[in-house]
């Protein structure tokens, strides 16, 4: 399973109204897409949530390497970025877990979205690194019981030895002092239009591997 983000800062008077009817507009042609586990469409708007940027920055998971693939060079979709905002850097992990949370079954979607990215320790000691992400992925187990959280996965991209925590809630983060942004500059905070999940429900608990 591999997670893929690009982000696309707008200018600071851009109406953001405009990325929600795309959103709007294309959501129903991944909603249902194979291969994809899920889609999370998010966006920050400046000078909300302590956001200094207005900002288009979907997360997609995907449970097919080819399709993947296909979204990205094989006319599955992406071409449509590039045409409407130029190319941007597509950054990459590679999937260690997902844990399912309260909150899956008990609302129709997530609203809210957070993304910690933190730099695994260095050390040549590789029983140090499994140590490590065994830490990050119990964290994870206990965080994905909290009655907010709706998603949670960990992954890794290796090109940089970092870890990436995201986690999709049904709550107003304003209310969880542990997802405030503001105490965690690792952490960043995501409003969520919607949430395309084809596949969500095929992932694997706990580890991948």
């Amino acid at each position: 399973m591999l997670a893929k983000q690009y982000e696309i800062t707008l200018p600071a008077d851009y109406d953001l109204d405009i990325i929600r009817r795309r959103i709007k507009a294309g959501a129903p042609l991944l909603d249902d897409r194979p291969g994809l586990g899920f889609k999370a469409w998010l966006i920050r708007e400046r000078g909300t949530d302590g956001s200094p940027v207005n900002q288009y920055a979907p997360l997609y998971v995907w449970r097919s390497d080819g399709e993947a693939a296909r979204f990205l060079v094989g006319g599955g979709g992406f071409e449509n970025i590039v045409r409407d905002f130029g190319r941007p850097t597509v950054r990459h992990w590679t999937v260690l877990a997902h844990f399912s949370g309260p909150a899956r079954t008990a609302v129709a979607e997530p609203g809210t979205a957070t993304r910690r990215l933190t730099t695994v320790p260095a050390g040549p000691d590789p029983l140090a690194l499994a140590a490590h992400v065994g830490q990050e992925v119990e964290q994870l187990r206990e965080l994905a019981r909290d009655p907010g959280v709706h998603t949670a996965v960990l992954a890794l991209d290796p090109s940089g030895w970092e870890l990436l925590r995201f986690v999709l809630r049904s709550d107003e983060l304003a209310d969880v002092p542990s997802a405030d942004p503001t105490a965690d500059p690792a952490t960043t905070l995501f409003r969520l239009p919607h949430l395309s999940a084809p596949e969500l429900s095929a992932f694997p608990e706990g580890r991948v591997w």
